[in-house]
């Protein structure tokens, strides 16, 4: 995890701890542990067949809108440019449909984040027309415009 997520492009898109050393990562794992335990929601290592981790991906429940969960992912940045975070996303969608009866998903992007809204419009996803949420992170000015996908059933 720290091989993964103590980079920059990590820093500035999620609200990971950074420095992201053995103990963010030991705390981020038991943060993990306890939504799971409530279900709140999961988180699941993106990998290949070799088992190695090379991302991860989390699904977790919305307050605001039941039946609709939200959806985040980071991808290390030496497996980028790769397709790993759309079919994460996808994987996530089937799971989300089929498994617990979600009708849609959310995804919260920083319209200066390209790569992400670029995984956004290649699963499916398109830009509501609702209020972005704007605020401080890291010292940076952070606007998350939601995007959304409706999932058959």
């Amino acid at each position: 995890m720290v091989a993964l997520f103590d980079e920059p492009q990590v820093d500035r898109w999620t609200p990971l701890r950074s420095p992201f050393d053995f103990d963010a990562a030991q705390e981020y794992l038991s943060q993990s542990r306890r939504a799971r335990a409530a279900d709140r929601g999961m988180q699941l290592a993106i990998t290949r067949d070799d088992g190695e981790a090379q991302g991860e991906i989390l699904l977790f429940r919305t307050a605001d809108e039941p039946g609709v969960a939200e959806l985040a992912y980071a991808i290390g940045a030496q497996h980028r440019r790769e397709r790993l975070a759309a079919r994460a996303v996808e994987l996530m969608a089937g799971y989300a449909r089929t498994s617990l009866g979600m009708r849609g998903l959310v995804l919260r992007i920083d319209p200066a984040n390209a790569a992400s809204v670029a995984v956004a419009r290649a699963t499916g996803f398109h830009l509501t027309d609702e209020e972005p949420m704007t605020f401080e992170r890291k010292g940076h000015d952070i606007t998350l415009h939601r995007w959304r996908r409706d999932l058959a059933l």
